[in-house]
């Protein structure tokens, strides 16, 4: 009987002991499967802690240019210091607000009220390129930089009288192209800057893409993109702007003695109220430069070419480049461009500690009211069919 006892007491113990070993193995199971996202949990709630960006105090100005995803999508990860955004239409601030996590407070109707509340450092312009001017109208006056998407202004007469602005109130106005912070771009200037292909002779670039509405671009955008007034031409300005101003940039600010440019219509059903191509010739007195802004390509764009009295350079895209001198051919990528001349807000931030590093580069105001010219030159030729003399 008490051996049975025994073995009865026996099997009871080894039954709690293997009970005791799952519960166990359950729990360091459990931890090991939550232990993980907990400390994911607290990694992710410091890193959104460390997001919290400082630095310069940036005010936008516009909601309506699709490159606004470009500055939100950098706010989103902490590297920007949004503090004020200035929107007629509230249906924007709830379309950006939603995406980008952006608080109520963030949000003004009217600029000039945003900029006495929030008082920006810097104000970058995302609305209709005729508006630039309004964004300069309240800024100048409060001794507020700005920076606009390119290009400066729809028209010359409005470009004027942001140059007078700036000058009346001692402000900085820069204008923000894609291209400037290309870094193949930048190695290309710094060749020609050294004399290795010679002096310049030609100048092509190709700028464009299927067009705005047929890769997408929302309707906000394409509302004013795709009118004469809003925006000052279609493809001519929204495209011909990047190569007028690079072959400013490469000319060293020369003025051109004459411009000859031909527009085509080629999708009237899609846009009817703008052209969708353009050709512009733009003549020096020892070179030659040809723009070619389309929305009409297969694919989308943006490269050009430099021929030397001794040697080419072809850009191909943000990185990649070829150099032919001679017999001698390389083909390589561009080392990253290094701060601040690698995005808008640190190149703007580094221009208002020293206004000269801007002066003659492509985003100045001196060289970008010769691009208005161009631009404006360009215009007056595809309407008149002539050569125009500047």
């Amino acid at each position: 009987m008490k051996t049975k006892l025994k073995q009865s007491i026996g099997a009871c113990c080894k039954i709690l002991l293997a009970a005791c070993l799952v519960m166990g193995l359950s729990i360091t199971n459990t931890q090991a499967q939550t232990t993980p996202t907990d400390s994911a949990k607290v990694k992710a709630d410091s890193l959104a802690a460390r997001r919290i960006a400082t630095g310069t105090k940036v005010g936008i100005a516009g909601l309506n240019h699709d490159h606004i995803h470009l500055i939100l999508n950098e706010y989103r990860h902490g590297n920007v210091n949004i503090v004020g955004i200035a929107e007629p239409d509230k249906k924007l601030w709830q379309k950006f607000g939603k995406i980008y996590n952006l608080p109520d407070s963030l949000f003004f109707e009217d600029l000039k009220t945003m900029c006495i509340k929030r008082k920006p450092t810097i104000v970058l312009g995302y609305n209709a390129v005729a508006k630039h001017v309004d964004i300069v109208e309240t800024c100048a006056p409060m001794g507020i930089p700005v920076m606009v998407e390119k290009p400066l202004a729809a028209t010359l007469e409005q470009a004027k009288r942001i140059e007078f602005l700036s000058l009346k109130y001692y402000v900085n106005v820069l204008t923000n192209y894609e291209t400037t912070w290309y870094s193949s771009v930048q190695s290309a200037y710094n060749t020609v800057k050294t004399d290795s292909i010679g002096v310049i002779r030609k100048m092509v670039f190709h700028d464009g893409h299927q067009g705005p509405r047929e890769i997408g671009c929302s309707e906000d955008f394409l509302s004013w993109l795709t009118d004469p007034e809003l925006n000052g031409a279609g493809a001519l300005n929204d495209f011909g702007c990047y190569g007028a101003d690079m072959m400013t940039w490469f000319m060293q600010g020369q003025k051109p003695i004459a411009v000859t440019a031909i527009a085509r219509h080629y999708k009237p059903s899609v846009y009817p109220k703008v052209e969708d191509d353009a050709t512009v010739l733009v003549e020096y007195p020892n070179a030659t430069g040809m723009i070619e802004g389309s929305w009409n390509w297969p694919f989308s764009i943006k490269d050009m070419e430099i021929f030397g009295a001794k040697g080419y350079i072809h850009t191909f895209d943000p990185d990649s480049l070829q150099i032919r001198i001679n017999k001698t051919t390389r083909e390589f990528k561009a080392p990253p461009l290094p701060s601040p001349i690698n995005a808008p807000v640190p190149y703007f931030t580094a221009a208002l500690k020293d206004p000269r590093r801007t002066r003659n580069d492509q985003s100045s105001l001196k060289y970008n009211m010769i691009v208005m010219q161009i631009l404006d030159a360009a215009k007056r030729s595809i309407k008149e069919g002539k050569r125009i003399v500047l």
